[in-house]
């Protein structure tokens, strides 16, 4: 008895306080503080930035190294060599439309390796270039051995609308948990990055492992990789908008339901916040990061300055109604506001003329574009189907 009562006293004490941190969480708009955000056109020495010119030399470097610095540390871009070993599988449930390569991207660098494996499913029917979409994958493996799960990862649809589309696990590059993310390209290729405040975490190298793939892309003979979608969902969809904002070869990045540190913004304090976030996932975020733990009014930069990296290429967020621990306004605020630097800077139109409040429907130009659907947080064919239309719209196709 004495023993059974040690053991529930331990699991009250793990559990109370998650319990009491989940029931202070506002979902209430009333209790939104005022919003306060840096501006994207004033430089950290008070100068206005108007052009082009002064956005790429003065102000986007700036903005690049908060968020390294303060948010999700760093990707190192060093390496010796990368080699890539392509076995074409037969066996396989899309065979019937579509060629598998299982593809292992080994790295060097020094005398440290690592190797990562990418999936890559391109259509029979014609010859190419294709369009590729790359998923970030952070799900279990299918139960089944299944490539994809049904909805999340839509091959068939895909290669139907002649689309290649390929996808990495996270567990290639650095697991998602608090112990073993280090068991990947951490500790086989960047040891150093561990011991630092802005070093390297998982969402990092999850956009690392995008990175490698590109590297593939670029060099395939049948994909048209200036023709590029990179794809996240939820905690992937961080990974993916990051990714981009180091990375300019992808033409699009979508993020879908991304949330706290991600397409949210932070300084809204609605749903997830900062300090849930990095409790909860100890291995996602620079260590900086959480200096803001409860300060997010502290927060020298917002959300909203994420997509502004990643312009003039496109972007697409989108959001469900019932996942309010996204907070779907605070995606749609940050990709309007960081909207500002895409129609001041690069002279790309704006779709967000209306308010969250008045908003009906998808909206979208050839650049940006958002929509929110019904039901719960998930990547379905709906959100596909929708982002698609906007996909084909901005390449051309």
């Amino acid at each position: 008895m004495q023993t059974r009562l040690k053991l529930l006293a331990v699991f009250l004490t793990i559990l109370l306080p998650s319990k009491m941190a989940l029931s202070q969480v506002n979902y209430d708009e009333s209790k939104v503080p005022p919003l306060h955000l840096p501006s994207i056109f004033i430089s950290e020495k008070g100068k206005v930035i108007n052009s082009k010119e002064e956005w790429e030399s003065i102000r986007k470097p700036e903005i690049f190294r908060l968020f390294e610095s303060e948010v999700y540390g760093q990707i190192p871009k060093d390496f010796d060599q990368v080699s890539f070993e392509v076995n074409e599988r037969l066996d396989h449930e899309f065979n019937s439309i579509a060629k598998l390569e299982e593809v292992d991207i080994k790295i060097q660098l020094g005398d440290r390796s690592h190797s990562m494996r990418l999936n890559l499913l391109l259509p029979k029917k014609s010859n190419g270039p294709y369009p590729i979409i790359l998923l970030i994958n952070h799900r279990d493996p299918e139960e089944d051995g299944s490539l994809a799960e049904e909805g999340y990862w839509p091959v068939a649809e895909l290669i139907e609308r002649g689309f290649a589309t390929a996808s990495f696990h996270a567990e290639t590059v650095a697991p998602d948990d608090t112990i073993r993310y280090m068991n990947g390209i951490l500790n086989n290729l960047y040891p150093e990055q561990k011991e630092q405040s802005d070093g390297l975490k998982a969402l990092g190298a999850w956009g690392w492992g995008a990175m490698r793939a590109m590297d593939y892309f670029e060099q395939h003979q049948v994909i048209d990789s200036k023709k590029s979608i990179l794809v996240g969902h939820s905690r992937s969809g961080k990974a993916a908008l990051w990714a981009s904002a180091n990375d300019p070869r992808w033409a699009i990045t979508y993020s879908n339901e991304s949330g706290c540190g991600g397409a949210a913004l932070s300084k809204r304090k609605f749903g997830e916040t900062v300090e849930i976030i990095n409790n909860r996932f100890t291995h996602w975020f620079a260590e900086n990061f959480r200096k803001y733990n409860g300060a997010e009014e502290s927060l020298p930069l917002d959300q909203h300055m994420l997509p502004a990296l990643i312009a003039p290429r496109a972007v697409y967020y989108a959001s469900a109604k019932a996942d309010e621990w996204a907070d779907p306004k605070g995606e749609y605020l940050a990709l309007q506001i960081g909207s500002e630097v895409f129609s001041q800077i690069y002279a790309k139109e704006s779709p967000f003329k209306t308010t969250w409040e008045e908003l009906n429907g998808p909206v979208s130009s050839n650049t940006l574009g958002y929509h929110i659907r019904e039901g719960e947080h998930n990547l379905t064919w709906e959100d596909w189907e929708i982002f698609l239309a906007f996909a084909k719209k901005s390449l051309g196709i």
